[in-house]
This record gives structure tokens, C-alpha cells and sequence, in this order.
């Protein structure tokens, strides 16, 4: 039978180690790339299916990504600038060094920027990312927090056949780590007529 003393240490020792059970997988770190947007002039805002100017609507499925962004204990971090940027589904990068810009799809706005609410919550309008040379297809984030940490990481889709071959979503030796940049995209008529969506939701550590 435990001593009042020993009951009392063994109560305040089991919610220690059931909150670090449920600490979160942090997210990777990745690379930025080579065509990390130069300009975030003009239209960068959350929607980059339509570019304020043009015409003609980004070529493309629609699809909605949005998440939160978090600390390892789930605590949501507001207020932090979420940014992605993608190529469009030509193969093609916003970004002076993509040799195919006469090829570019002038109606995809290419990168956006949002900052997280009180609930750490963000959310983009974009196209479903699509292959390239070497790449599966991806979206590439930053996160900026309001203390001026920074991850940069990438987010794949699950069931795309190059993520196997994918030398950067290979690199992350952690499965778990892995498991959690990769999404599942699913039809969300709700929203939006023949859209998909996905949750990634941002871990920081």
C-alpha cells in the first residue's frame, strides 16, 4: 500500500507522463527550393485560383487546404503568417528562375499569404498540386510565428505514386514525421463544385 507521501508524488507524477503521451509529431523541416516566390506584391492573398486582373481562372481541380498551426502540447498558435507557393498545373513556378514562363498559367496566382486566427486556423483556394520532373506533387509552406521562428516545410498527397520516389519526402527518416506531411484529399462538393479538400494541420516545436 502506498504512504499518503508516495500516493501523493505517484497522482502528480501520472498526468506528467500522460501529457508527454499526447505531445504531437512535430512537422519536418524541408527545403524551401529553388523558386521561393522574390515579389509578394500585388494579389497574394488567400485564393489562388483567381488573380485579380486576369480574365480566365487558374487551369486546374480546385482544391481547399486549410489546417491549423500548433504546438507539440496542441496549444493553437494565432497570429502567425502562413505562406504557400506552388507551381501551376503546367509544371510551371511564379519565379523568374522557371525557364517556362511563356508556359505559365497566367491565370494562377502562384503563392499566397494568410495569417493563422485565434484558433491557429488558415485556409487557401488553390489547385491540386501536380508532378514535375523529380517532385511528387507538392505545396510549399512557411510559417512565420509571431516570435519570429520559422519552419518551412512541403505538403504531399497521399496516394500519388512518385511519393515513393520523391527525394525530399524520402528524406525525412522519422515515418511518423513522414505520415504527417502527406495528405488525403477528398471531394468536397459542400463547398465547392467538383473541389477537393484537405486538412494539414502545422506542428511546431
Amino acid at each position: 500500500m502506498l504512504t499518503g507521501l508516495s500516493a501523493a508524488a505517484g497522482t502528480l507524477l501520472l498526468p506528467a507522463t500522460s501529457r508527454a503521451q499526447n505531445k504531437l509529431i512535430s512537422t519536418p523541416r524541408q527545403t524551401a527550393g529553388p523558386f521561393y516566390p522574390v515579389e509578394w506584391s500585388g494579389d497574394i492573398d488567400a485564393d489562388l485560383v483567381v488573380v485579380k486582373g486576369e480574365a480566365a481562372e487558374a487551369i486546374g481541380q480546385i482544391t481547399h487546404v486549410s489546417g491549423r498551426v500548433l504546438d507539440v502540447s496542441s496549444q493553437p498558435i494565432s497570429a502567425a503568417v502562413v505562406e504557400i507557393w506552388q507551381c501551376d498545373a503546367n509544371g510551371h513556378y511564379r519565379h523568374p528562375r522557371d525557364s517556362g514562363g511563356s508556359a505559365r498559367d497566367p491565370g494562377f496566382q502562384g503563392r499566397g499569404r494568410v495569417i493563422t486566427d485565434a484558433s491557429g486556423r488558415y485556409s487557401f483556394r488553390t489547385i491540386r498540386p501536380v508532378a514535375y520532373a523529380g517532385r511528387a506533387p507538392h505545396i510549399h509552406f512557411k510559417v512565420v510565428l509571431p516570435d519570429s521562428r520559422a519552419l518551412i516545410t512541403q505538403m504531399y498527397v497521399f496516394g500519388e505514386a512518385q511519393n515513393t520516389s520523391d527525394v525530399v519526402l524520402s528524406s525525412i527518416r522519422d515515418q511518423r514525421q513522414r505520415d504527417s506531411v502527406i495528405v488525403r484529399l477528398a471531394p468536397a462538393s459542400g463547398l465547392e463544385a467538383s473541389a477537393l479538400a484537405g486538412t494539414f494541420d502545422i506542428v511546431i516545436a
